[in-house]
């Protein structure tokens, strides 16, 4: 891939990559800017469902313009893979912060500011991001947070979605979550008890996994652990 041309991107270098596809640098020859394409991986493309939810991901982000969550660019297919075109980032992960040590607390101040702010302008635009963890949180060079990967995304409905769910009127089309009815996304040690039980859910599951993270920031350990998923249930 490095070197190839993906219609007006020039792919310069790899930058990781796992299960759902690669990350590479490229330069956008209209523009003259470095940018980050996400490809999904050619087993995926050929899964609809993943490529929908990849979609989603791009619809999802690119919808809200924040200083705290990854600008999305552009999204197209390349000989049918999909792509996402990004702003490149220079820094590392939350979950790289975390290796060696709880974080002093002007850092767990600073940066879960950032990350409430970004998250209220998410439900503002009534889209929940489902797995907010620390891979999903990038720290930049300059100390900003963005977050990244709304590959579980979802759109809530116009109506008043807590008196939905103490009613227990909620209801989530396949269109919305993409997925098989009582199928569980996400990320177990950072997941709201709801969304391990697959039951409908609003904006809450995401302050949640929010505080499984500043649990996490705070202490150097997880909320939860386990030597499996289901001792973490």
């Amino acid at each position: 891939m490095v070197g190839q041309s993906v219609s007006h991107y020039r792919v310069t270098r790899r930058l990781g990559g796992g299960g759902m596809g690669e990350v590479y640098e490229a330069l956008d020859t209209s523009l003259g800017r470095r940018v980050a394409i996400k490809f999904l991986s050619t087993a995926r493309a050929k899964s609809h469902e993943s490529v929908l939810r990849f979609e989603r991901e791009a619809r999802a982000a690119s919808a809200l313009n924040h200083p705290h969550i990854c600008t999305i660019h552009d999204f197209g297919l390349s000989e049918d893979q999909p792509f996402i075109v990004m702003e490149l980032l220079d820094g590392g992960t939350l979950r790289e912060h975390l290796k060696s040590a709880p974080l002093d607390a002007s850092f767990i101040v600073d940066w879960g500011c950032q990350i409430a702010d970004a998250l209220e302008a998410a439900h503002s635009a009534r889209i929940i991001h489902r797995d907010i963890t620390p891979a999903n949180l990038f720290i930049t060079a300059a100390g900003h947070v963005k977050i990244l990967d709304f590959g579980l995304a979802k759109l809530t409905p116009e109506k008043d979605v807590y008196a939905s769910i103490e009613q227990g009127e909620a209801e989530e089309t396949h269109e919305q979550l993409l997925t098989s009815p009582g199928a569980t996304l996400g990320t177990t040690p950072y997941m709201s008890p709801e969304q391990i039980r697959a039951d409908p859910l609003d904006q809450r599951t995401d302050l949640y996994s929010f505080g499984c993270v500043l649990y996490e920031m705070a202490t150097g350990r997880r909320a939860f652990e386990g030597r499996s998923s289901a001792l973490i249930v």
